[in-house]
C-alpha cells in the first residue's frame, strides 16, 4: 500500500505538537503493514463516504479513505471526549 495526504490535512498536521506527529508516523508504519493491527482500532467511520478512522493515541484520531491501493489521509484531530 502507498500513502497520500491531502492539503487540509498537512495543514492540521503542522500544528501538532512533536510527540503526537512522532505517534501518528509510527501509527501510520502499522497501517501500511496491517490495517488490523489492534493499537489502530481501526473502524469504518462513514460508510456512505466510505472513510475510516484510526488511533493515533487516546486523544487523537486520523481519518482515511482507501483507495485501490493507496491510503488517502484526509484529516487528524483531537478526539471529543
Amino acid at each position: 500500500m502507498n500513502v497520500r495526504f491531502t492539503e487540509p490535512f498537512l495543514r492540521r498536521f503542522k500544528k501538532f505538537p512533536e510527540i503526537t506527529k512522532r505517534k501518528f508516523e509510527k501509527q501510520l508504519t502499522l497501517l501500511l503493514k496491517d490495517l488490523g493491527h489492534p493499537s489502530l482500532h481501526a473502524k469504518k467511520y462513514d460508510e456512505t463516504r466510505d472513510i475510516w478512522q484510526a488511533r493515533v493515541n487516546l486523544s487523537h484520531r486520523f481519518y482515511f479513505k482507501i483507495q485501490d491501493n493507496i491510503y488517502s489521509i484526509i484529516n487528524i484531530i483531537k478526539h471529543p471526549k
